[in-house]
């Protein structure tokens, strides 16, 4: 199937076969005609498969017909975060540059002056985050009585982020006689209830069973110790091809000092948590699609919806706590009929938290095969201390690196292994004490299972 075989305006094929598309994905093409028959649609479909273009392909010919007033929109679209509404404004402008509509983004981190001015000349289509437009309508700078389309994109998310209240409050205020289409990749019971309640006779589509992963995206796991994560992070960075990835972590001030700690070692890192404001996220954003930085180090705040070209990694440096959150993590990857590879560092806490990731998505995440990796060449990234890790016998004792903090002038006496030295070369030969192996001459364990080639140093020894 083409585009145009989907009924599309001229104007629109055109705006399309410029950005080099061609043929719909799955998703395009059973939504796109149920939104052109204006029937309410409730849409699941895992992240990367084109969800966005499945409605704003059709709200433009939509709206390419009729008239626009100051401050009423004629439709919205609802989203869980800045970044997702800022990359549906930019699918917009790409699609719509070949019709006269106007659009406005509504979005907390910025002035509300230049929002506000461009709902006074009237807008088309309204892309909001819930908290700002909660703002701008109780302030009574906008009136929805006139929208007569809603979408509310990635439904689950919304519920996760504590949005549906805002959501309920907002569909209120719509008028009762319009289309309403809901994304989501996953369909919990609350996001059901609000389905039932606000959607009229709605068309269901399906076209991957909820809670899936892209079949494209090779998934591993790694079991390492807490105090071993960085090194190992590190090394992956280092053999497995990594071309541009995103981490993503649990917390915030784990995404600043993990960026800090890659940069340090070499590594090109950016981050985006949720306390940068908008600007720097921007710009952090902007870094790593042109390529300057080809790490981001992120929070959940860019899991969901962000679709960045050529993204061939995503490593969860920490197991997330809701597994809905690992679908789409690694859906950061594997985008449009591309490969891509997913790995998840998994202490012992984060047992549990796996756990449950394969029982939602009923898929036993291997382990990483270490035997197909060879380390690229151009020196290591990893610090003095992590190469010291890879070797336990040649460790300092705290008094020894403590001493070599200390002015040489302090340091009178010979260094303990020249007497050590003098003392083995006095010893007679058949008198000298059979001494044990180093700790790196034995052979590390192995659990059943697992891989028994050559293993990198800091996995010899399992969790510990």
């Amino acid at each position: 199937m083409k585009f145009a075989d989907l009924g599309l305006s001229p104007e629109l094929l055109s705006a399309v076969a410029d950005a080099g598309y061609e043929s719909p994905t799955p998703i395009q093409a059973e939504a796109i005609p149920q939104v052109q028959m204006m029937r309410d649609l409730i849409a699941i479909a895992q992240t990367g498969t084109g969800k966005t273009a499945s409605f704003v392909l059709p709200m433009i010919d939509i709206l390419a017909h009729g008239r626009r007033r100051a401050r009423m929109p004629r439709s919205l679209i609802l989203e869980p975060t800045r970044e997702l509404a800022m990359q549906v404004a930019e699918n917009f402008e790409k699609y719509g540059k070949n019709h006269d509509l106007n659009m406005a983004l509504l979005i907390g981190g910025v002035q509300m002056g230049d929002q506000v001015k461009a709902l006074d000349e009237g807008v088309d289509v309204l892309i909001a985050t819930p908290g700002r437009l909660m703002d701008l309508f109780e302030r009574g700078k906008i009136l929805l009585t006139g929208c007569d389309l809603l979408v509310i994109d990635e439904a689950d998310r919304m519920l996760d982020m504590g949005f549906i209240p805002d959501i309920e409050f907002i569909c209120e205020k719509l008028p009762t006689q319009r289309q309403t289409l809901l994304f989501s990749a996953t369909m919990p019971p609350p996001i059901k209830k609000l389905a039932d309640k606000f959607l009229t006779n709605p068309k269901q589509i399906e076209v991957a069973r909820a809670a899936t992963t892209n079949k494209d995206i090779a998934q591993f796991k790694v079991e390492i110790s807490p105090r071993k994560k960085k090194q190992a992070l590190k090394y992956l960075l280092e053999v497995d091809n990594v071309t541009t990835a995103i981490i993503f972590a649990n917390r915030k001030t784990t995404v600043r000092d993990l960026n800090k700690d890659l940069q340090k070692s070499g590594f090109k890192s950016g981050e985006i948590h949720g306390d940068m404001d908008q600007s720097s996220r921007i710009a952090e954003l902007d870094l790593f699609k042109k390529g300057e930085v080809n790490i981001l180090v992120a929070s959940d705040v860019a899991a969901r919806g962000l679709d960045i070209k050529g993204v061939s990694h995503v490593f969860n440096y920490d197991t997330p706590w809701h597994p809905d959150d690992y679908v789409h993590r690694i859906g950061r990857t594997g985008r449009a009929g591309a490969k891509g590879r997913a790995i998840t560092l998994v202490t012992p806490e984060d047992k549990e938290a796996l756990e449950n990731v394969e029982k939602l998505t009923k898929f036993k995440v291997p382990e990483f095969p270490w035997g197909e990796v060879t380390p690229q060449g151009g020196g290591s990234s990893r610090s003095d201390d992590e190469e010291r890790d890879e070797k336990p016998a040649e460790k300092k004792s705290r008094s020894r690196r403590e001493r070599d903090d200390e002015p040489r002038a302090k340091r009178e006496r010979k260094p303990r292994e020249d007497k050590r030295e003098e003392r083995r070369e006095e010893e007679p030969r058949e008198e000298r004490r059979e001494r044990k192996p180093r700790r790196e001459d034995r052979e590390p364990p192995s659990k059943p299972g697992e891989w028994n080639g050559p293993m990198p140093g800091f996995l010899g020894v399992g969790f510990d």
